[in-house]
């Protein structure tokens, strides 16, 4: 069955360019598109849709506060960010209130499309702009040091190439480990910090800013 997508975008023009480009996509329909915070609760609420592509600047509530308050209503709802902003602190932010992606506005669309296809699968995407940004920025958040002393340097090394995308397989090649090895340092990272998949580990590693290491 295709993705069903809500756009919630407050240009009217760029909404309109989204929802035409993305509906020439045999995977994508479109089900709805807000103008405004609000909006988008009341549509991601009546539409139950798959993917929620959110502009973080919407007037009445912005995408932060509609993240948060539909992650707590719909679980299983994949918030994809979509702004101009790549500072790291707002990146943090919008991954804190449940975001399964974020995409920078400079992006290709092609790039849009990639990400509702990731989150699908439950892949943390994010613009490589906003990579290079988030990841080369620390995020010195009050209670860091307690979960990164639970980590030794491998975990450590494990954990960033991990937010960074790569696979098992590129891991061992890049540390020089077996792939089997690779994986018992990634069960040993979840383990010790209480999370289960590797997009919980991604948001974890960004917001506290161990991918910086």
């Amino acid at each position: 069955m295709p993705v069903r997508v809500v756009i919630a975008e407050d240009q009217r023009m760029v909404r309109e360019a989204l929802s035409a480009l993305l509906a020439r996509e045999p995977d994508i329909t479109v089900v709805g598109e807000a103008a405004t915070g609000r909006e988008a609760i009341e549509l991601a609420q009546a539409q139950r849709p798959d993917v929620l592509v959110l502009d973080i600047s919407l007037p009445e509530l912005d995408g932060i506060e509609v993240a948060r308050t539909l992650r707590l209503s719909q679980p299983e709802l994949k918030v994809l960010a979509l702004s101009v902003h790549n500072e790291a602190d707002v990146v943090s932010r919008m991954l804190k209130a449940g975001a399964a992606g974020y995409v920078h506005k400079s992006s290709a669309f092609r790039e849009l499309v990639r990400a509702i296809r990731d989150v699908m699968q439950d892949r943390v995407y994010l613009s490589p702009r906003v990579t290079r940004q988030a990841l080369g920025d620390r995020l010195h958040a009050a209670d860091a040091a307690a979960p990164r002393d639970l980590l030794s340097r491998r975990e450590r090394q494990v954990l960033a190439l991990l937010a960074a995308g790569k696979r098992s397989v590129q891991i061992a090649g890049q540390l020089d480990i077996s792939t089997a090895t690779v994986e018992v340092h990634r069960r040993n990272i979840m383990r010790k910090l209480g999370l289960h998949t590797v997009a919980d580990l991604t948001r974890y590693a960004i917001r506290e800013g161990l991918t910086s290491l």
